[in-house]
């Protein structure tokens, strides 16, 4: 009650009490006692002196700053009341922190509510860096990166209708359809973590599929806000593929020149010998995958430029798509995607 009379009177206030929360009890206390000084001297000497003491007395019971000046200008101090006071700070001290929470919440869900959601498709070929620069996305705006493998897996785990669908699909051997891939988007972006914006990896791969996203994104009145795209000459690609070496438990991922294990061993052919790639972790052997080779990565740069150039063709015209350089050192390419990622742009 003291704190929200205080909020209401003295909005300067406010910022001075928020900041106190970092404070001891003590200095927090003296905080208030200064505080409650002010506001119930006048109504203490106005009263009779054989009615101060009540005076002061009735203040405390109104409010919890009026029973610290109480205590500290009336009542001779006591073990009792300096340990209520303990309490009585203890108590302020999670009421101002509920108080700024709840403000904070509410100021969420508006956003929630009556801004547009953050929806944000990344782009890459095998090998930009989207699997080391997505996650800070993710972190540095505080939504969720969606990969549509992950989300195909989870519905399928959860049986939802849409899992249900593409549980046959693939026990038949055939491909998950677009509509299906769609469907499972469309719930996925239902949870609560979804209600700021997402990151789509992987999706849309096809103009059909980015058509199709469109669809169901504006039947809820979103779009997609922001097309990044991580650009690396192909032969770049092929040293940083070929060199690539795994942990299949945690995702660890090591390179033969950038980041090699600590146990890498090379040959007389300048080569990493197999048996001597353990994880820096566990000990345990590294992998690659069975794509990570030149000739796979041919197939797949292909594809992946096919396939791509269309949907950024289809999205250039609105304004969103932006190219970042993927081939300089990490902190380059972050401030480069910032940049991409910034209201307004160019």
């Amino acid at each position: 009650y003291f704190f929200s009379q205080l909020f209401l009177r003295f909005p300067s206030s406010k910022t001075k009490v928020t900041m106190s929360l970092s404070m001891s009890n003590t200095a927090l206390r003296n905080t208030v006692r200064r505080v409650a000084t002010r506001q119930f001297s006048s109504a203490a000497s106005k009263s009779s002196a054989s009615s101060s003491n009540n005076a002061a007395l009735l203040a405390g019971v109104a409010t919890l700053g009026g029973l610290i000046y109480y205590n500290q200008q009336v009542a001779a101090p006591s073990t009792a009341l300096e340990q209520s006071e303990d309490a009585l700070m203890s108590t302020i001290k999670k009421s101002v922190d509920d108080h700024i929470a709840a403000e904070i919440e509410a100021e969420k869900q508006k956003f929630a509510t009556y801004w547009p959601r953050s929806i944000l498709i990344l782009f890459g070929p095998p090998g930009a860096g989207k699997g080391t620069h997505g996650p800070k996305i993710e972190d540095m705006m505080g939504i969720p990166q969606l990969s549509t493998g992950d989300m195909l897996r989870a519905a399928v785990a959860a049986g939802t209708e849409v899992g249900k669908k593409a549980k046959a699909v693939m026990a038949a051997g055939g491909l998950v359809s677009d509509d299906i891939v769609v469907g499972i988007i469309r719930d996925r972006i239902k949870e609560d973590d979804c209600k700021y914006g997402f990151i789509l990896d992987g999706f849309p791969r096809t103009l059909v599929q980015a058509k199709a996203l469109d669809e169901m994104l504006a039947e809820e009145g979103a779009a997609v806000t922001k097309v990044v795209e991580l650009n690396v000459p192909d032969e770049v690609l092929e040293e940083r593929i070929c060199g690539r070496w795994i942990h299949k438990k945690s995702g660890r991922s090591y390179h033969v020149k950038y980041a090699p294990p600590k146990s890498m061993v090379t040959g007389d052919d300048g080569k990493p010998v197999a048996e001597s790639m353990k994880d820096d972790i566990t000990g345990e052997a590294l992998m690659q995958r069975p794509d990570d080779t030149a000739t796979a990565l041919v197939k797949r740069l292909g594809g992946y430029h096919s396939e791509t150039v269309p949907i950024l063709e289809h999205y250039a015209p609105k304004g969103i798509v932006k190219s970042v350089n993927a081939n300089q050192k990490m902190d380059g390419v972050w401030g480069e995607i910032l940049a991409a990622l910034a209201r307004g742009a160019k």
